[in-house]
């Protein structure tokens, strides 16, 4: 049964990929039970998309608005209770072998005076639990990326300069936030509006992050500052 998992993963788009030789075959019984409830939703939800090349494993209780501007590329893992609002005026593209586990929220757009620019994500990402993406500016995450869990996402912010007028009414700027390939994010990571996160780098967890990151370097604290470089 392991061989065949291993071939059915592979053909999947997971290249190399072996499971756990600790797993018994119960254990493995049990998991293609699950994924093959997740595969059947995932089909229905499947032929809603704009686009999709591929399975897609759904999780219960997920809310998803705005299916036909969500393009799909092979082998999407989405977890339980993820909620993903796509309404923006470039919606949403996702790669092959994406992984959005549970409670993730990817939130697009906040009112129709103002669509959200669009989200754009890699091959090979995995988004940990409780992660939430606000799309405002456009958001740009490469391949071979990881979110652990709790990491947050922010491509807009508030104009204050006035102070003989409400926050609320002065307007927003989006710059937008691009993530380069192969960059791994901690856990309880903030990156704010305007950054770019640069190749291989890493962001140590509980860091916020205002400015861009230098490629290959490991950053941490608050605000984040270079701690060393990986080469």
């Amino acid at each position: 049964m392991k061989r065949f998992i291993n071939k059915l993963i592979q053909k999947l788009g997971r290249e190399k990929y072996t499971i756990d030789e600790g797993l018994s075959n119960h254990d493995l019984f049990c998991i293609l039970i699950t994924r093959g409830i997740q595969i059947i939703r995932g089909s229905m939800l499947k032929t809603r998309l704009k686009s999709s090349s591929g399975a897609i494993f759904l999780g219960k209780h997920c809310r998803i608005l705005f299916k036909n501007k969500i393009a799909v590329g092979k082998t999407l893992q989405i977890g339980d209770y993820v909620e993903i609002n796509a309404l923006s005026k470039h919606g949403i593209k996702i790669g092959d072998n994406v992984s959005i586990h549970k409670n993730t929220i990817i939130d697009c757009t906040g009112v129709i005076s103002n669509l959200g620019e669009g989200l754009i994500i890699g091959d090979n990402v995995g988004i940990a639990q409780n992660c939430f993406i606000q799309v405002r500016g456009k958001v740009q995450i490469g391949s071979n990326v990881i979110f652990g869990p709790n990491v947050s996402i922010f491509s807009e912010n508030h104009n204050f300069n006035d102070i003989n007028l409400p926050i609320s009414k002065q307007g927003e700027t989006r710059k937008g936030v691009t993530i380069c390939d192969g960059a791994w994010l901690g856990t309880r990571v903030v990156v704010l509006d305007g950054v770019k996160i640069g190749q291989n780098s890493i962001i140590a967890a509980g860091s916020i992050v205002t400015k861009d990151v230098l490629p290959n370097s490991i950053v941490g604290g608050i605000p984040a500052k270079i701690l060393k470089m990986r080469t």
